[in-house]
């Protein structure tokens, strides 16, 4: 047993607020750390203490161990909560925080290493009676592997690398000549000529080229092979163990709504579960958690096929984004939960679940570029209220998106007796959501909550593919509609340093620059514009100019770019890969060509409209 009294809170956001919130009510101090660019952010102004991180990227801030566990050791804190993302699973940073002394609000840096990775987290499932999706539990060594597995099994297959996640890292094989074009780009010494132009299956075109190949055949082990499951449904079970050994399966949650394999709308508790599947889901729960000595709350996550299979997929050692869901119809707060897991209290005593909740994660992500990330500044927001509705906000009216960090910039969680009243008051709340200055996927919403099929009673209309295959296709979101309020990347906010004396001590003091100047500037209030009102038109930036020069379509990072000067490449081939919050965006050759010019190296951050790389058009 221990008392936890001051809680390093090692995130940002939403998240960081959340945690700091429920350790307020708790009468627990909390300590806030912050990227430069979040120092006037709501998590780091209701913190008791806020410390600088002193950079501006993921690296230099939230995934900095030995800058955090610096703070931890200087403010005192007894306890380090590491929310999700970043350093929640990061074995070794849990083991340093352990090791110091310190509480680690999470599984042990043990148990996170059983889990850490999809294979061996397969190897776990297997050993305790739980089965995953059918496939080969060790890596991809070699094609003859897949293809044996293939024989067995028939297409379509997936590949997925053992520390994806996210929807990244996944490949799906429909036939032969996705298999060549997937051992193309992840073998040493493939042929780097001219292809057919075919984009791959899993939206990543054709071949590496160039000094990119060593390192595609690197990656290759990283892969594991299962069959591709065409048409499920994600349910998950948000369950909680202590150290004594109980275990509870708080909720089961729905999360198929799903845009490339990453989670946009979630319920709980999941609907339509045919017989007999909740008992098995927690019993498979049960075993996971017990075969590795779980000790804190984590979701294990599931694939539900229409006759009634369940395959197990991973276990999140960790809160997840969509708990909310479980605690508006469980009546618990998992993030105290957490905190008691961690002083070696017993569980809390369960209550009767009631009704059921919706999540609607809120991202500046436009639905009329394909859910491209768009940062920018909220310069309007109004926010839903009401009956039922529960806000997760991770930032303030006049706050800026930076590319930097995670798209999402808050959550809207709305409950009601049962999921037809929840249903009713989610249009009524995203209906009242109105927000300038960046692009959100509200619309979106709103039209899947009047779509039959997601309100209707078949439990298996609304698949993990369903959105992509069956519901965008006819749903065209433009910037006329209100879909998209041309926002553009907005540098970070300059910071000024002062030198001032307090208490008799020389001291310095960084503020956002102006904001002790005299005769500040304001801008006159503008009324707030529905998302549903009239836009000045405003569609992707222009992706190639006339010399042949490919430009950024986003904010982000270059992280390939499988190219050099001299390789030749056809329509549609793989040129560039960049990332923005969290989403990965593959760049294509628009014509067959020479490249000529690498003019943003891997590494390099970009704005929308950057130049990439310059292509010589082949003439016809």
């Amino acid at each position: 047993m221990r008392t936890i009294n001051r809680i390093l809170v090692a995130n940002r956001g939403e998240i960081a607020l959340r945690v700091v919130r429920t350790a307020i009510d708790m009468q627990i101090g909390t300590v806030a750390v912050y990227a430069d660019q979040d120092i006037a952010a709501p998590f780091a102004h209701e913190a008791d203490e806020a410390w600088g991180l002193d950079g501006t990227t993921a690296e230099e801030t939230y995934l900095n161990a030995e800058a955090i566990l610096t703070v931890a050791f200087e403010t005192g804190a007894d306890a380090v909560h590491p929310g999700y993302g970043f350093l929640s699973e990061n074995a070794d940073f849990a083991r340093a925080v352990e090791d110091a002394g310190i509480a680690w609000i999470g599984p042990s840096g043990d148990v996170i290493d059983a889990l850490g990775d999809k294979i061996r987290a397969r190897l776990v499932a297997e050993s305790c009676g739980v089965r995953p999706v059918p496939g080969v539990s060790e890596p991809v060594r070699s094609r003859a592997a897949v293809e044996g597995f293939v024989s067995a099994h028939g297409y379509p297959v997936v590949l997925k690398r053992a520390d994806g996640g996210g929807g990244r890292g996944i490949s799906v094989l429909r036939d032969s000549g996705d298999l060549d074009r997937f051992f193309a780009r992840h073998t040493a010494g493939a042929d780097t000529g001219s292809g057919t132009g075919e984009g791959h299956a899993d939206g990543a075109p054709t071949r590496p080229a160039g000094n990119a190949l060593q390192e595609a055949a690197d990656d290759l082990g990283q892969y594991f092979v299962e069959r591709f499951v065409q048409v499920a449904r994600h349910v998950e079970t948000q369950c909680a163990r202590d150290a004594l050994g109980n275990f509870r399966v708080v909720s089961t949650r729905d999360c198929s709504v799903q845009r490339r394999n990453q989670k946009l709308i979630e319920e709980a508790p999941a609907p339509y579960l045919p017989d007999g599947v909740h008992d098995l889901l927690v019993d498979s729960s049960r075993r996971l958690f017990e075969a590795v000595g779980y000790v804190g709350v984590g979701t294990c996550e599931f694939l539900l096929e229409p006759d009634g299979s369940v395959w197990f997929l991973e276990v999140n050692p960790r809160l997840q984004v969509e708990h909310p869901v479980s605690e508006e119809v469980a009546g618990v707060d998992l993030v105290r939960e957490q905190i008691r897991i961690a002083e070696g209290l017993p569980l809390s005593p369960p209550a009767p679940e009631r009704g059921h909740s919706f999540e609607f994660r809120i991202t500046c992500e436009d639905p009329a570029q394909d859910l491209m990330p768009v940062p920018g500044r909220v310069e309007r927001v109004r926010w839903p209220s009401g009956p039922g509705v529960r806000l997760e906000l991770g930032l303030a009216e006049g706050d800026e998106v930076q590319g930097s960090f995670d798209s999402m910039i808050a959550k809207i969680i709305v409950s009601g007796c049962d999921r037809e009243e929840a249903l009713a008051r989610s249009r009524r709340a995203l209906g009242e959501f109105a927000v300038e200055g960046v692009a959100t996927p509200v619309p979106l919403y709103l039209d899947v909550l009047g779509d039959p099929a997601f309100i209707g009673a078949d439990g298996f209309t609304v698949s993990t593919k369903w959105l992509e295959e069956s519901f965008l296709p006819s749903h065209d979101y433009t910037p006329e509609e209100g879909a998209t309020p041309g926002a553009v990347p907005v540098a970070p906010t300059p910071r000024q340093t002062y030198v001032i004396e307090l208490d008799g001590r020389r001291m310095t003091l960084t503020v956002p620059s102006g904001l002790l100047a005299p005769g500040m500037q304001t801008r006159p209030a503008q009324p707030l514009r529905s998302q549903r009102q009239e836009r000045t038109p405003s569609g992707p930036r222009e992706s190639v100019r006339g010399d042949g020069t490919l430009t950024s379509p986003m904010q982000g990072i270059v992280i390939q770019v499988p190219v050099e000067v001299g390789t030749r490449v056809d329509e549609g081939d793989l040129v560039a890969v960049m990332e923005a919050m969290k989403m990965e965006k593959y760049i294509q050759a628009p014509f067959p060509g020479t490249v000529t010019e690498v003019l943003s190296p891997q590494g390099t951050s970009v704005s929308a409209g950057d130049p990439l790389l310059r292509i010589e058009k082949e003439q016809a």
